[in-house]
């Protein structure tokens, strides 16, 4: 079981950063720590998102069943580490509409706002665009009108309202495998209707970051922190050999996410570890969950490995911070 490894206990999952090594982010050392078949119907469990709930953790898990149709299964743990996961996918109901037809569902995140928490996620409507529903105790959940046409993925809500609205990023696409697209922010008065939106960044040149030269998007929810608002996102380049998603980090203004302040050149994290890099879809490594501690000074990071499994990464956010400042586009 991991615990923290010092003497002061962790609100978070934590594992120092090994002894030698120099990465700003460190994986936990016993990934991945959920594998392909942790509950029977599973093909693969990747691209999930968690959050503290009750003393311990929730999740949302994309589980692939073995006809490999996308759904999302709720998930609990004691230690953000070891999860039992529900057999069964989540079955809505009618929040804010009565439309809640999906044909598939996949890669969610989780944000509390206020008295709710949020589930965003690429929802099947006629096409790829993305879901709402937001629950109170991740038994029962209430599906909302979903957010934008098709087509659209990587929805990530900010976890607090911005100038009295909700706030959220999203990359609108295409109907296939995008090998395109740029990230974009979009707010609401009521997570019914949304409007006002604004690009906040886009691709970069081959030759000035070729990681993220193909397409990029949102992962985990944004982090408050005194800079501005820590966003973590992936971006791919489109190799020889298919796609490759690595990890980010961009700093954004706290009062007008659109404005960039930082964007990292080099990347943070990529898929160098046998689960990132074989699997359903080789090299890649797909953040989407997060737990932290500004005053602890800590992040945990949760990651989709080769669309198969899902690892947990660690790190500092002053040094996260640091990262990007001085190595920024």
């Amino acid at each position: 079981m991991m615990l923290e490894e010092n003497s002061k206990i962790s609100s978070i999952p934590w594992q120092d950063r090994p002894k030698g090594s120099n990465e700003i982010m460190w994986r936990y050392s016993n990934n991945p720590i959920i594998k392909r078949n942790a509950i029977p119907s599973s093909n693969s469990i990747f691209n999930s998102a968690v959050i503290r709930f009750k003393g311990g953790y929730a999740g949302i898990f994309r589980c692939d069943n073995k006809s490999v149709q996308m759904n999302i299964h709720a998930g609990f743990s004691k230690d953000g580490i070891h999860w039992n996961i529900e057999h069964e996918p989540i079955v809505m109901e009618e929040g804010n509409t009565t439309m809640i037809a999906s044909d598939y569902k996949y890669d969610p995140r989780i944000v509390l706002i206020e008295d709710k928490y949020w589930i965003t996620w690429c929802n099947g409507y006629h096409g790829p665009t993305i879901g709402i529903a937001y629950t109170y105790d991740f038994e029962k959940f209430y599906q909302c009108e979903n957010a934008f046409l098709p087509f659209n993925r990587n929805g990530v809500l900010f976890p607090k309202k911005i100038n009295g609205k909700y706030a959220m990023l999203s990359r609108p696409s295409d109907n296939g495998h995008t090998p395109f697209g740029d990230i974009y922010i979009s707010y609401s008065p009521d997570m019914k209707y949304w409007g006002e939106h604004r690009s906040v960044m886009k691709i970069t040149k081959f030759e000035d970051s070729a990681w993220q030269c193909t397409k990029i998007g949102a992962g985990p929810a944004p982090i408050l922190t005194d800079e501005g608002w820590l966003l973590f996102y992936h971006g791919v380049i489109n190799t020889c050999n298919g796609f490759r998603y690595s990890m980010g980090a961009a700093i954004l203004d706290e009062n007008d996410p659109s404005i960039v302040k930082y964007r990292s050149q080099p990347y943070l994290m990529a898929p160098t570890e046998i689960y990132e890099q074989v699997g359903d879809v080789p090299n890649v490594l797909f953040p989407c969950g997060i737990l932290h501690d500004i005053a602890q000074d800590k992040v945990a990071l949760y990651y989709g490995g080769a669309d198969t499994v899902v690892g947990v990464a660690f790190g500092h956010i002053s040094e996260i911070i640091e990262f990007v400042k001085n190595n920024s586009l």
